[in-house]
């Protein structure tokens, strides 16, 4: 099982588990989450989703192991979702979605903020977007939702750098909205989600619609040009050092690209 799911108080806890790969993203979890999110949008028990990771991490973004295999296997059985298709329900997903970052996010597991309503962050947590380190593009619209979410500068760091970005600086920028102590951190979050929960979900659907409208077309023309650039790339010489740089266990070595 790669994903867990627990219901109180109308609040849907979806958890990322598979910890022993830092709840790296296969097809296998794209699929679980999309469907889990597809589910809960469309049960009337359900009035907020609340998300989080099992273990030390939150999400490693996508599983890079599994990356190389789709980048140099033609056969590879891709997922009946995907990433595409998460990001489709995360687009989609017309009721309060709070993030509870537990550990280590990078990739979609730092991207997913940009769709959260509320986003709490444990103190000892840490973000990134390890774009141009796999010598790639953004992903999940985050050229256009991280801007307005944290500034142009803000932004333009994390996907241009690949650095990490500690929790005090992820709420300095905006990023998240709380910081908890690690031990606190899924209780405060199913509080404030509970909250929100016992309003009526009618009235929830229609604020999160007003607030999200206006950005759709934006988040469509992002990432029509984010997959066009990933698509370039992928496969590509600096993606594939650093794949295989990754898989090898050393740094990648850009100097020549």
């Amino acid at each position: 099982m790669t994903l867990l799911i627990s219901d109180e108080a109308r609040v849907r806890t979806l958890t990322l588990d598979r910890p022993e790969a830092l709840n790296a993203f296969n097809e296998a979890l794209y699929d679980a989450l999309a469907d889990a999110l597809l589910a809960a949008a469309a049960d009337p028990s359900v009035a907020v989703v609340l998300l989080t990771g099992s273990g030390r991490a939150f999400s490693a973004g996508t599983d890079l192991l599994e990356m190389h295999r789709i980048a140099t296997d033609p056969t590879f059985e891709r997922g009946r979702h995907g990433f595409p298709g998460l990001v489709d329900a995360l687009v989609a997903f017309d009721k309060p979605l709070v993030c509870a970052v537990n550990g280590l996010g990078l990739g979609i597991g730092a991207t997913v903020l940009g769709f959260a309503d509320l986003a709490f962050m444990s103190t000892t947590a840490r973000l990134k977007c390890p774009f141009t380190s796999l010598g790639v593009a953004p992903e999940a619209a985050s050229s256009y939702l991280l801007p307005r979410l944290v500034g142009r500068q803000a932004a333009a760091w994390m996907l241009l750098s690949a650095e990490w970005v500690s929790a005090t600086e992820a709420l300095e920028m905006g990023l998240v909205w709380r910081l908890c102590e690690p031990e606190d951190l899924l209780a405060e979050a199913h509080k404030h989600a509970a909250v929100l929960a016992a309003r009526p979900i009618s009235s929830l659907v229609a604020v999160k619609r007003t607030m999200t409208a206006p950005l759709r077309e934006g988040i469509v023309a992002a990432r029509e040009l984010e997959n066009a650039a990933f698509a370039d790339l992928m496969g590509g010489p600096a993606n594939l050092e650093a794949l295989s740089a990754f898989a090898e266990g050393r740094e990648p070595d850009f100097t020549g690209l």
